[in-house]
């Protein structure tokens, strides 16, 4: 199954910004917002691109396409993570030549010293530390064993942090799950129904 395959955790940031302010020295956060518009409801990312440039770019450039949109969650481990699928094998809808281009691209690891902290997301990839493409997870959960970690089996490269939607990251952790292999995934489809992206101006 495409959207099973085994990924590890490794730790590059890129990190989109979350409700829960974890973090004791925290990067600064960029003004642009990204919007996922689930089934179970809203949840909004903020960026710290000095932290992961290249994957920030990335990440962004494939919601200002659209890449993201009918994809889905295909893994929710209550209290670890809510893994989103592979944007190139994840979607229900066709891709355009321009949108997999993009999802195909793989992203050098940008390391950083940020905290695995709930609401922190984290690339999904490969024991190449290069080979992140887009499939990111969302913290359900503290995880400092996963901090500069390198596990057999999992590790996460952090990316950005949740701003608001934890309540729905809440309803996320309750949905039915079944395991396979090492993976806990729901057994209903959670989908993304589509993103969208705004500058966030301060008060």
């Amino acid at each position: 199954m495409g959207d099973t395959r085994i990924l590890i955790l490794g730790l590059a940031c890129l990190a989109i910004a979350s409700v829960v302010k974890a973090l004791s020295h925290e990067p600064e956060l960029g003004s642009a917002r990204v919007v996922f518009q689930t089934s179970y409801g809203d949840i909004e990312f903020g960026f710290y691109p000095t932290v992961a440039p290249k994957t920030v770019d990335h990440i962004f450039k494939l919601v200002r396409l659209g890449g993201y949109n009918t994809n889905h969650f295909f893994r929710v481990d209550k209290g670890f993570v809510a893994q989103v699928a592979d944007v190139a094998s994840g979607r229900s809808a066709p891709m355009n030549e321009e949108q997999r281009k993009e999802a195909e691209k793989t992203i050098l690891g940008e390391f950083s010293d940020v905290k695995h902290v709930r609401g922190t997301l984290s690339m999904g990839r490969y024991d190449d530390p290069n080979s992140a493409q887009s499939s990111f997870s969302m913290l359900l959960g503290d995880a400092p064993h996963l901090d500069r970690q390198y596990e057999t089996l999992r590790k996460l490269e952090e990316v950005p942090k949740v701003t608001k939607g934890d309540e729905t990251l809440r309803k996320l952790e309750e949905v039915p799950t079944r395991r396979e292999g090492i993976f806990v995934m729901p057994t209903e489809r959670i989908t993304i129904l589509s993103t969208y992206y705004y500058v966030h101006k301060e008060m």
